[in-house]
């Protein structure tokens, strides 16, 4: 009977010593899983260009110090003109950690696409780049639950009734909705769907910056995954590019492959280049999309991975700026690369295991 107890004992023993050790701040986030940490233990910390990253902090500032977690911070930035000792005097850093106390999650990239389009329809610029549909009716449910607020759902009306809203299928057979120009190239602008924003560069020279104004509802489904599931990518390579030539080699599939991922987003035109969820304009290699359910917009992020297609190492001090319908999860992020040809490269390729560090206001 001892032995048995004993057995008990020493079992109790090693699976609590076993538990992971995390922490939960309501303040940043009730769901992510942090795990306290040194600037010491950051790899790369010190030898990133600090500079450039409060001024990027800083720069992003100018929308999350409307957010209480960043009132402050915010306004002592002013304050500094020593980029390292503004960091480490006023922020403690966390490493976000899995539920079995893992650090390792998924990097990808994005970038700003360029897109060539006309202000009129034609034969050659004959696909729509969408602004938000009339019709399109956005419900807010925090009146009635309160723990909703992120959330809205969108609709239309059908008779006397409120209806899902389009999906992607419907929305490309719609002939009644308005555009802000038309482009000639149909995986472009479903790629630029992705993305988020871009430039379209008219025939007469002039360039137009698109960004995100809105989406259908309906989520996201990613065509890689399901070309992937099919084994047909093979030789083709599962990035972005790969697709796109797999698409174009295989037009007849066309339809069928895209109007798998039913969201559709909706935008409008910006005075700037590309700008996130935060508003602000982004940076290329010093701004994250995330998934604000574990990271709050605004937060500091340093983030260590590789670049896919030099695999030169990425260990920068970045600003969650953005979302995206494909990123969620804890460890998950959309590294943003900027605007040109290599951001187009390294974000079509990039699919990384990296670790994701927040630096969490001190007050």
């Amino acid at each position: 009977m001892k032995s048995i107890i004993f057995t008990i004992f020493i079992s109790i023993l090693v699976f609590t010593g076993c538990t992971p050790k995390y922490e939960v701040i309501e303040d940043v986030s009730p769901k992510a899983k942090l795990k306290k940490v040194t600037f010491n233990d950051i790899p790369g910390f010190y030898e990133d260009d600090l500079e450039l990253a409060f001024e990027v902090f800083k720069k992003d500032c100018k929308r999350s110090y409307k957010f209480d977690l960043f009132k402050n911070v915010c306004e002592k930035a002013k304050e500094y003109t020593n980029a390292s000792e503004f960091f480490t005097t006023n922020f403690t850093p966390y490493e976000l950690v899995n539920k079995d106390g893992s650090n390792l999650g998924t990097i990808t990239g994005y970038f700003e696409p360029l897109l060539n389009g006309s202000l009129e329809k034609s034969e050659k610029y004959k696909y729509p780049i969408y602004k938000t549909p009339d019709d399109m009716i956005i419900v807010d449910l925090t009146d009635i639950y309160p723990e909703l607020k992120k959330y809205r759902l969108r609709g239309k009306v059908e008779g006397n009734k409120l209806i899902p809203y389009d999906d992607r299928k419907k929305i490309n057979d719609r002939a009644d909705l308005e555009a802000i120009c038309y482009v000639d190239d149909r995986l472009d602008l479903f790629f630029l769907q992705i993305q988020g924003s871009g430039k379209v560069r008219l025939e007469n020279g002039e360039m137009l910056n698109i960004g995100y104004a809105n989406q259908n509802g309906h989520k996201f489904t990613g065509i890689g995954k399901v070309l992937l599931k099919e084994d047909v990518l093979e030789g083709y390579g599962a990035t972005m590019q790969g697709i796109k030539a797999y698409l174009k080699d295989n037009p007849k599939r066309m339809d069928e492959i895209l109007n798998q991922n039913k969201s559709y987003i909706f935008f409008s035109e910006r005075k700037v280049g590309a700008s996130g969820a935060l508003g602000t304009p982004l940076r290329g290699y010093r701004n994250l999309a995330v998934d604000r359910r574990y990271i709050p917009l605004g937060m500091p992020v340093f983030i260590n991975t590789k670049n896919s297609v030099t695999n030169e190492p990425i260990a920068n001090l970045t600003v969650a700026a953005d979302v995206g319908g494909a990123i969620k999860g804890q460890i998950r992020a959309d590294f943003f690369y900027g605007f040109g040809k290599d951001a187009e490269l390294f974000a079509g390729g990039m699919h990384e295991k990296g670790t994701l560090t927040i630096l969490v206001p001190n007050d």
